[in-house]
């Protein structure tokens, strides 16, 4: 069985303590690498989608047990849009803390501004999306990618640019004087004054997806899967828990991305938590599955490095005992 971890955000930050378990499969790992790439492009190639929009809306729709049909989806995650001096700096959803009831109210008054033009549902409270009537091009990054950068870095590019535009800037309308936000404010709480738009599309079947299982929290990996009729489960608490139930033959996913939120929002603490519980959890128990030959070869994926890494390792590779563990940041 060969185990792939896609782990973004690995890299990010130096570790608060060493890390033995992640080091060593590091350390004695054989190391492919190519151009860095965000989580979302490293996605899209490792289920060898075809050229085209990576439809992460569709696929987000999917990946909720829902049928996004032939129509075309978009992301159009809540945000909050931050005024400091001459430029608009964007807030993500994650760091908004928005209750379910909150985001379900704002996508109802979302829906009856756009009518027919735009149904936007909610899948989490931080991630929405959205059924659009007529197709619309939009090349634009996750909100987590461009967390507290000027927003006319991220802005939507391509033929249907201006249409997205005019799109949020009537969301901004709408949800500025809605009630949510109101009392958010009394509150003292970030407000969603707007949407983003990206990952437009249509879901399309897909044969050609090299694992036999995908396992995540992420609804986007699951719909992939999905689409690639590929057997998906959500992400369980630990490797352990993992290993009772999955099959013993072909290439099996796993995207671990509790580091991306926390570097994204610049908080230290809970990244160092999360990287904590990454290695009680997932990294060492693989190791000592791989010591134990109850898993063959255990691969660990970094897109978003200084480069794409992808470090490969079999039993066979813990005996080179000349390739010293190294702390984290020797990666970054």
């Amino acid at each position: 069985m060969h185990c792939e971890l896609v782990v973004p955000r690995l890299f990010a930050e130096p570790s608060a303590a060493r890390l033995p378990g992640v080091e060593m499969l590091l350390a004695r790992g054989r190391c492919t690498s190519e151009q860095s790439c965000t989580f979302e492009t490293w996605l899209h190639d490792a289920f060898d989608l075809r050229e085209g929009p990576f439809a992460a809306g569709a696929y987000t729709e999917l990946g909720a047990g829902r049928d996004p049909g032939s129509a075309s989806w978009t992301r159009a995650d809540p945000v909050h849009l931050r005024l400091m001096r001459d430029r608009l700096i964007l807030v993500p959803g994650a760091a908004l803390n928005l209750r379910g009831d909150e985001a379900q109210a704002l996508c109802d008054a979302l829906n009856q501004h756009f009518g027919e033009r735009l149904e936007v549902r909610r899948v989490e409270s931080d991630r929405w999306t959205a059924r659009l009537a007529d197709e619309m091009a939009i090349e634009a990054e996750c909100p987590l990618e461009i967390s507290g950068r000027d927003v006319d870095l991220g802005r939507a590019e391509g033929a249907d640019a201006s249409r997205s535009h005019k799109v949020m800037n009537e969301a901004q309308m709408v949800l500025h004087s809605h009630p949510v936000n109101a009392e958010r404010e009394k509150r003292g709480e970030p407000t969603v004054n707007s949407i983003w738009l990206w990952g437009a599309g249509r879901a399309s079947k897909n044969d050609r997806a090299r694992f036999q299982s995908v396992t995540a929290r992420d609804p986007l990996v699951l719909g992939l899967a999905a689409a690639a009729g590929v057997r998906q489960q959500p992400l369980p608490v630990s490797a352990s828990a993992w290993l009772e139930r999955a099959p013993e033959e072909g290439r099996h996913l796993i995207a671990l991305d509790v580091l991306r939120a926390p570097h994204a929002l610049n908080q230290t603490g809970e990244y160092q938590d999360a990287m904590a519980t990454l290695e009680r959890d997932w990294f060492a128990p693989l190791l000592q599955a791989l010591r134990e030959g109850r898993v063959g070869m255990v691969t660990i994926h970094v897109p978003d490095g200084g480069e794409c890494a992808s470090y490969e390792t079999i039993r066979g590779d813990l005996r080179r005992f000349w390739r010293r563990p190294k702390a984290l940041e020797h990666y970054s």
